[in-house]
């Protein structure tokens, strides 16, 4: 009796259960929820019809699908290494590294099928190109402006694809054992040049230094010697003034001084024991001391 009833309950609402659960499946169909780190691609009949972001996203149920979910977070391309030949030609493996991310789903999509391939020939592609315009000095000092170069141009390629490259890294610039033994070869010859242009540069210095410590001695003998001549034209000039003052008896009575010092000096050297005087120096003594005692 029980399950009669709940056959004949079933059968006549069975048109309202079917109905609640399209009504169910619908709404199932009908709310996408999109994580805050995809973008998801909605196709009406095999044609792009939107695409949604983050959140609660409504949609046409039987009629638009969810074709393709993108994770728009930022992509690291596996390390690549490929060889260039630069300007100067120099053969060198160079490794590199991309960063990205996608910004338009729906060109990334519908244009391009391998997104990490294609950016990785690209890359490759100019990297070559780029080195290629440059001596080895110039890839090995200027590494920064060839990354920035290179980043600018493949944002360029890339465009169309809906992508955005956030960063490039040249992480090595390697040479072949030859290229790097003749470097080295060089740079040890270029550090022997160094130390020997500072040894000579020291050395010119050091007779620099020596030609004008001689030159300051010249200066100052000089000078000592000009003093000097000053000071016996000083006393010239004191005798001149003194003769012009005084008259001739003022030069006899100086030279009859000094003659009389100079006797007594030459009397009380130890030495001397007997002293020898000429005639004439006698005479000359004598009128030096007549000249003296009239003075005195």
């Amino acid at each position: 009796m029980t399950e009669d009833l709940i056959m004949d309950l079933l059968s006549s609402n069975l048109p309202l259960l079917l109905l609640a659960l399209l009504l169910v499946i619908t709404v199932f169909k009908a709310v996408k929820i999109v994580p805050q780190s995809e973008q998801h691609v909605v196709e009406r009949f095999g044609k792009l019809r939107k695409v949604m972001g983050p959140g609660i996203n409504l949609i046409v149920p039987f009629f638009d699908v969810v074709r393709h979910k993108i994770s728009i977070l930022e992509r690291q391309l596996p390390n690549a290494s490929q060889d260039a030949i630069t300007k100067d030609n120099v053969l060198v493996q160079v490794e590199t590294s991309v960063f990205y991310r996608i910004t338009e789903p729906e060109k990334t999509v519908y244009r391009i099928r391998d997104v990490d391939a294609a950016i990785a020939t690209t890359v490759a592609g100019i990297v070559r190109a780029e080195i290629g315009k440059m001596d080895l000095d110039e890839v090995q000092s200027n590494r920064a402006q060839l990354i920035t170069t290179i980043k600018a141009l493949v944002e360029d390629a890339v465009d169309n694809w809906g992508i955005e490259v956030t960063r490039a890294e040249i992480l090595d610039v390697n040479l072949d054992e030859a290229t790097r033994a003749a470097m080295l070869q060089q740079l040890n010859a270029e550090r022997a040049r160094r130390a020997h242009v500072t040894e000579a540069e020291g050395q010119r210095r050091a007779v620099e230094l020596a030609a004008d410590a001689e030159l300051y001695a010249a200066q100052k003998a000089a000078e000592a010697r000009r003093v000097e001549a000053d000071a016996e034209a000083y006393a010239t000039g004191v005798v001149a003034a003194a003769i012009q003052a005084n008259g001739l008896e003022a030069a006899q009575y100086q030279v009859a001084l000094k003659q009389v010092e100079s006797l007594n000096a030459l009397g009380n050297s130890p030495s001397a024991s007997t002293i020898v005087v000429p005639a004439n120096a006698l005479e000359a003594f004598g009128n030096a001391f007549n000249m003296l005692k009239g003075k005195s």
